[in-house]
């Protein structure tokens, strides 16, 4: 059997009285036990075993008798301070750490349990009280100081705090034995770390006239090496911000320069980063943004809005308002724009066009009469300067195209081509269409006639593919060389149908059928030119077959008796030791050049 008490019971066990009560199984008889001693201590001895004997009969001789064992567990109260174990805590921390990096830990225990035993810590004293923080550790009930803003070292080397710990649950009952907190001392050390560049600044922002000029001083960046050593600092530009360099920057006291020519019209604002590296130690490096502003200067003139053309009807009246126009300026003045038209000095009396300036900044363009006439002029030019309110101020010239128009009663326009002067003669447009169609057929007609008459005048020629005249004859026997010059007959070559004594004509077909005539027998190597010829052309005026026009006989033949000999090795038989080409030397400079060519081969040979 387990009985428990609360420990702050004031009196010690007993079997008699009215703390806790046994009940016998039979006669449901009741014992009680009582404490029997005051101020009974959980953290002194949590837990009590007592034997418990009942008896029957009174307690008589003869009775019987049965014993138990009582466990009594005593609970706890909050009625133990949290205590600290030591009552100075030294730490020492970089400058640099992280900002809810811990520093250290603090404890405060507490003889009680569960819930009696939690804690609070707090800083309640010190000169870092903005600079650190404690927190509680829920799983160990642990004071952890972290740290809530950066260190400096060269600022402040050490700090000292006064922690508390408090109990979080306090028992009214046991107030008077006391206050159930503590406090501790905390001592923290700062040590120096090698810290990057600081800039005067987190971000810059400069100002430049787009009409600046080059190398001129734009603006300025300071940095410092915030320790001890103050290492000196170099200041560059990070060109993946700067890619088109259009920003220089001294690299001592960090002055940024103009490198290029501005265009406010083109980029407003340039974004870029400036590094700084300390000398000693280059992985300490700081980056900074710099913003610059393209301020505007008057070096645009105003425009035309958009490219107009106006159109001013025949039946329009005097005075009438022809187009409104308007202007832009790629500048930026700091009061608007306003700007001014006139026409040019040459046309400020123009007989036909006036204009009006507008309230919003635009211009009318009227008429100064009525009756214009497109067969009189179609089209008119008028010329109008725009000028600005910037200093000094800028102008340009730009140019008005109106165009005349036929327009309705209710002044729409209708027509301004022209087909206008075609309409006042009485011919609708469904008329004109209809000759023009009349006129295309006729064409027609006439093309299909000539082609008619071309093709009845031309020659009825029997076209067929089989035609001889149209085949190709190809010899692809490949001859010996030049010392083969008796391995053919040149007669064969001279006219190959010869040697049958057939004769065909290639440039027609032939119309009548007749019997081959016995042919000359081949001619000898050796014949005159003058006689073989003959022959052929006896044959070719003979022959039946024969058109009544000219054509071209070829003969393949060489003829022999030329001054130069012949240039054919085909019946050379002698080599080329046996010539002599200093007569090539009378023929020209070029030939000359060629004789000797072949001489020094035949000299070279020799040798």
């Amino acid at each position: 059997m387990t009985v428990i008490f609360n420990k702050n019971l004031h009196q010690g066990f007993s079997t008699g009285g009215r703390s806790k009560q046994l009940l016998s199984s039979s006669r449901m008889k009741k014992a009680i036990i009582k404490t029997a001693l005051p101020n009974m201590d959980r953290e002194a001895k949590e837990e009590y075993f007592v034997v418990i004997q009942a008896k029957d009969m009174g307690g008589h001789m003869g009775g019987l008798s049965g014993t138990t064992t009582v466990t009594i567990t005593l609970t706890d109260v909050n009625d133990n301070p949290p205590k600290f174990a030591q009552s100075l805590y030294h730490f020492s921390v970089m400058e640099d750490v992280a900002l809810g990096e811990p520093i250290g830990r603090v404890k405060a225990n507490d003889l009680d349990i569960g819930e009696n035993a939690k804690s609070s810590y707090d800083i309640i004293e010190g000169d870092g009280m903005d600079i650190f923080e404690v927190t509680t550790d829920a799983q160990t009930q642990d004071g952890i100081i972290r740290v809530r803003k950066p260190l400096d070292f060269e600022t402040k080397k050490s700090y000292t705090l006064k922690v508390e710990a408090a109990n979080v649950h306090i028992d009214p009952r046991f107030l008077s034995g006391g206050p159930f907190k503590d406090t501790a001392t905390v001592k923290i050390v700062v040590e120096d770390a090698d810290e990057p560049p600081v800039f005067s600044s987190p971000t810059y922002l400069l100002e430049v006239h787009e009409n600046a000029a080059i190398n001129s001083v734009i603006g300025q960046v300071t940095a410092h090496d915030p320790d001890v050593s103050s290492s000196p600092i170099r200041f560059s530009i990070d060109r993946h911000t700067d890619l088109e360099r259009q920003f220089n920057i001294n690299a001592e006291d960090g002055k940024i320069t103009l490198a290029t020519p501005l265009d406010r019209e083109t980029s407003m604002w340039h974004n870029i980063t400036i590094v700084a590296t300390e000398t000693r130690n280059h992985s300490q490096v700081s980056r900074v943004p710099v913003a610059i502003k393209v301020l505007d200067v008057n070096d645009n003139a105003p425009e035309f809005a958009s490219e107009h053309e106006a159109f001013l009807c025949e039946n329009g009246k005097p005075g009438q308002i022809i187009q409104i126009v308007s202007a832009i300026d790629k500048d930026d003045p700091k009061n608007g724009h306003y700007f001014l038209y006139s026409l040019l000095p040459e046309m400020v009396n123009n007989p036909n066009f006036t204009i009006k300036k507008n309230e919003d900044n635009t211009l009318s363009i009227l008429a100064k009469h009525s009756g214009f006439s497109r067969q009189k002029q179609e089209v008119y030019l008028l010329p109008i300067i725009i000028s600005d309110s910037g200093n000094p101020p800028m102008s340009s010239t730009s140019t008005l195209t109106i165009r005349v128009c036929g327009c309705s009663s209710d002044g729409i326009v209708q027509s301004c081509n022209a087909e206008a002067y075609v309409l006042p003669i009485g011919l609708s447009m469904g008329a004109l269409i209809a000759i023009l169609a009349c006129i295309i057929l006729l064409l027609v007609i006439v093309v299909l006639f000539v082609t008619l008459r071309r093709h009845k005048n031309e020659p009825l020629i029997i076209k067929d593919d089989e035609d001889v005249r149209e085949n190709i004859i190809r010899y692809d026997d490949e001859g010996g060389g030049e010392e083969d010059t008796e391995a053919f007959d040149i007669a064969t070559l001279q006219n190959p149908d010869g040697i049958n004594g057939f004769l065909p004509r290639k440039d027609i077909k032939p119309d009548l059928q007749f019997m081959p005539r016995q042919g000359l027998a081949p001619v000898p190597n050796g014949v005159d030119v003058d006689e073989f010829i003959n022959v052929r052309l006896h044959e070719a005026d003979n022959d039946p077959t024969a058109p009544p026009y000219d054509s071209i006989q070829i003969y393949g033949y060489e003829g022999r008796g030329s001054v130069a000999g012949s240039l054919s090795s085909l019946e050379s038989s002698a080599s080329d030791s046996d010539q002599n080409f200093d007569y090539l030397s009378d023929w020209g400079p070029r030939f000359k050049r060629l004789g000797e060519l072949y001489s020094v081969g035949e000299s070279d040979k020799e040798t």
